[in-house]
């Protein structure tokens, strides 16, 4: 695995703005989003918006990958992405839910998830998780991708193709009529394989109207995840692997996620509705 020293946090720049005709979640400006009561399963009219939501998050996800390189700043990806999706009409989904101060998660390294964007400069050799969710016309479209920035040792390139394929395996095993708990069946099962960890405290969610439904899609074989699929359903499945412990440390921000050996992990998402046949996926760009 790579030498490289452990991530430190660094400085955080000013809020971006919002033009003010850009329609907000409700959640923003509030400790907290309401619960969500409605239907885990969405109409037709609410799938459709998604795709577009899907879509922006994704061409914005692709967007400020381009410019992942040594030298460059988490903070200016984060730019990258607020830009491409106020410009498209999307608020981006995770700025001000629940206080988060950033318009995408950047995740290096040994950061499982919700790595916030500062200061922190891209090596030679990292990997670079995006995680992208843009809300417009009153739903949420999620993705995440974990991308090579420069020259990656065998064991870190080799996780990160591993866990995009653990994703391709889990929507491959969406169907109606099954529990969630083939989702995480097969990530495992797959992931095992390799002697990888998978993170139990972290999950898929239902996705809709809502950023988290309160839907858990776990990516291990959850004995309590018997919830049946069914056409219409929307969630997300994201894997996070790690090349060791599935135990974790929180940063003192109360959002930074990190393995608790500090070894490499990375992550896929998408979202995805459920059909007669199998699954859509809806962050396409």
């Amino acid at each position: 695995m790579s030498g490289q020293s452990l991530l430190v946090p660094g400085e955080i720049t000013p809020v971006r703005s919002v033009p003010g005709k850009i329609r907000r979640p409700e959640y923003v400006g509030k400790p907290a989003p309401t619960p969500y009561t409605g239907p885990e399963i969405q109409d037709s009219d609410t799938v459709e918006r998604m795709r577009i939501a899907g879509r922006i998050a994704a061409q914005a996800m692709e967007e400020a990958a381009k410019h992942i390189a040594p030298g460059v700043t988490t903070d200016e990806l984060d730019r990258v992405a607020h830009e491409f999706m106020v410009d498209h009409g999307a608020y981006p989904s995770t700025l001000g839910y629940r206080g988060f101060p950033k318009s995408l998660c950047t995740s290096l390294n040994e950061v499982i998830c919700h790595g916030i964007p500062d200061s922190t400069v891209l090596r030679d050799g990292d990997i670079v998780n995006l995680d992208v969710t843009a809300f417009i016309d009153g739903v949420h479209g999620d993705n995440n991708a974990t991308y090579l920035c420069g020259d990656v040792d065998e064991e870190s390139r080799l996780l990160v193709e591993r866990t995009r394929e653990s994703l391709n395996r889990a929507i491959k095993a969406v169907r109606p009529g099954r529990q969630i708990n083939v989702i995480g069946r097969v990530i495992e099962s797959y992931a095992k394989r390799f002697g990888y960890g998978v993170v139990r405290d972290f999950t898929g969610h239902g996705i809709n109207s809502s950023f988290h439904s309160g839907l858990i899609i776990p990516h291990y074989d959850s004995p309590h995840a018997t919830t049946v699929m069914q056409p219409g359903m929307t969630f997300t499945i994201e894997p996070m692997l790690t090349l060791g412990t599935h135990d974790y440390d929180m940063w003192d921000d109360g959002w930074t996620v990190v393995t608790k050996d500090r070894k490499r992990t990375a992550q896929f998402e998408h979202t995805l509705v459920v059909t007669g046949t199998g699954a859509e996926i809806l962050t396409l760009p």
